[in-house]
């Protein structure tokens, strides 16, 4: 089974230039629009594809630079016994040192004897395909693989109209899954020459007025032999070959009628089924046209779960539940450059392993605020959609997501984030602190937001709203509270010096204490308070904080804006 060990591209469409080596199962590529995805995708497939005559334009040089020849070289491994004999492409085969990812220009004991593909298309237009090899250009020789194993190399698209790979047509992977080929020249032609015949039966009937005005026409003018004329169809029109033979049900509907998602999920698993030669399959949006159980199927059906995959996939995605599904390994995030896409691993930083699955709308994001724990991520999410509700544009337009750092891991996070190339900031308290030399790090990159001095989000926020707000949040606090374990946190809280009823009472004289203050911050903010989860501090942040924000403390304010101005900014 063929497999791709490098790509390499100069000067095609939106790519510059490009250096990638893929993992040998699914490669899926995720990132924002136009960061080059489906180009790197089309590059394969001109590359390898089995066509005699491919159509190019400027339009597919970079910057319409005709001058600059395209140029696709695809490192070929995992080759057939027949592909690495001498006799067939001997002076051509080299060696693939996988550990290195160095090629050598002859194969050597070691390393994996593979072919070097190119496409190069230059002013003219024209497409060249060769095998490329140092040796071989010294001694001015070219070669191209022979049709046949074109043919076997090529790969499968499985795109929005690939039907032609439910019928036997050449090329197509039920023609790859058929030992034995469909034959049926002598039949196709006899029912060829009976439709003919019995066409012609009933359009004579059907067609006789006009029929009679040709003829007349024609005797007029000395054409023919005098003879009526009849109405056939075409015997060149009439032709018929195997590639007219098609799936059919039972009751002999066309399977290529099917839903555009039931047709890319039969043939990706007809694909992993016939993977012979070519075991290479290229699918744009993987989720089109299906629901999120059957993207798993699909997934399954091009290897997901399997130790040893049969299929190398190249998948592009813009779903979360393709990218929680997958997990870290099979990721490459894809992001805009000055010279084309740059390319990372997700699965070189498996701390972000829990952010997949939980919050895996991250890595299809352009920018990601990393907040402490729920509680920052629930009051973020509840200021922005207060903001949305007064007619603000919400940070989820300006393509920022929220996730949770997990408490003590939030910083590793963050600037696993950077590194992948997005851009990045954490939203932190101020009473437990991270290493500052690895936040210091980390700000070379990313932004950090944080709570006045030794203050968690609890704490700031008591110290910061009107005493009106914080009333509201102590009763929304008791919708779900009792009234004595809530008593309790607060007696806890401030040895014994602050109630329910002491609070209630300075709100009706001065307003509340410092002391009081801080017996709701440090209540609310234990393990267990009162609003530590996303759902409760959301729903606080919008119904009661954001419409208070403008009379909060100055500094508060002043982080808020902080924090907005960035997730609008991306």
């Amino acid at each position: 089974m063929v497999k791709i060990r490098k790509l390499e591209v100069l000067n095609f469409r939106s790519i510059r230039t490009l250096s990638w080596f893929p993992t040998p199962g699914i490669n899926c590529l995720v990132g924002p629009g136009d960061s080059g995805k489906s180009t790197i995708l089309d590059a394969i497939d001109l590359c390898m594809g089995a066509r005699r005559t491919i159509q190019f334009t400027d339009a597919d040089f970079t910057d319409l630079a005709v001058d600059a020849p395209i140029e696709i070289t695809i490192t070929l491994g995992a080759l057939s016994d027949r592909l690495k004999t001498l006799d067939a492409y001997g002076l051509f085969l080299r060696g693939f040192d996988a550990a290195s990812k160095e090629i050598e220009d002859e194969p050597q004991a070691g390393l994996e004897t593979v072919l070097c593909l190119k496409l190069t298309v230059g002013a003219d237009l024209e497409p060249v395909w060769t095998l490329v090899s140092d040796r071989a250009t010294a001694l001015g020789s070219e070669r191209y693989f022979a049709w046949s194993d074109r043919q076997d190399i090529a790969p499968t698209r499985i795109g929005s109209y690939s039907d032609v790979n439910l019928s036997w047509k050449r090329g197509s992977v039920l023609n790859k899954l058929s030992k034995e080929k469909p034959d049926a020249s002598a039949i196709l032609l006899t029912a060829a020459r009976d439709a003919r015949a019995k066409f012609g039966d009933t359009a004579d009937e059907q067609l006789s007025e006009a029929l009679a005005k040709v003829k007349e026409v024609a005797d007029g003018l000395g054409i023919g032999d005098g003879n009526d004329l009849h109405a056939e169809l075409d015997a060149h029109s009439v032709s018929v070959s195997a590639g007219t033979i098609s799936l059919h049900d039972a009751t002999g509907i066309p399977l290529k009628g099917m839903g555009i998602g039931s047709t890319r999920l039969l043939i990706a698993g007809l694909q992993k089924e016939a993977a012979a030669g070519s075991a290479i399959v290229l699918v744009d949006e993987v989720e089109h046209g299906l629901e999120p159980h059957r993207i798993i199927q699909f997934l399954n059906a091009l290897g997901a779960k399997d130790t040893e995959p049969a299929l190398q996939a190249f998948i592009t995605s813009h779903s979360p539940v393709v990218v929680r599904e997958l997990g870290l390994t099979p990721l490459t995030i894809a992001r805009r450059g000055n010279q084309g896409p740059a390319l990372k691993r997700a699965g070189d930083h498996p701390e972000l392993q829990g952010t997949a699955r939980l919050f895996p709308e991250a890595f299809l994001a352009k920018s990601v605020l990393v907040c402490e724990g729920a509680t920052e991520v629930g009051f973020v999410r509840g200021i922005d959609q207060w903001l949305a509700d007064c007619g603000k544009p919400s940070l989820h337009a300006a393509g920022t997501c929220l996730i949770s750092g997990g408490g003590d891991e939030m910083l590793k996070r963050a600037s696993a984030f950077v590194a992948l190339g997005y851009r990045t900031a954490l939203l932190r308290d101020d009473d437990k602190r991270p290493d500052p030399v690895e936040e210091a790090v980390f700000e070379l990159s990313g932004e950090v937001f944080k709570w006045q001095e030794g203050r968690k989000i609890e704490a700031e926020i008591f110290a910061s709203i009107p005493t009106d707000v914080a009333i509201a949040l102590l009763d929304l606090a008791l919708e779900d509270l009792d009234q004595r374990a809530l008593d309790a946190q607060l007696s806890s809280a401030s040895a014994n010096k602050v109630s329910i009823a002491s609070i209630r009472e300075e709100a009706l004289a001065d307003g509340l204490s410092l002391i009081s203050r801080k017996a709701l911050g440090e209540a609310s903010g234990k393990k267990s308070g009162w609003f530590k989860t996303v759902g409760a501090m959301e729903r606080a942040a919008r119904e009661i904080i954001g419409p208070s924000l403008a009379s909060g403390e100055a500094p508060f304010r002043r982080t808020m804006v902080q924090i907005r101005r960035w997730t609008l900014n991306g």
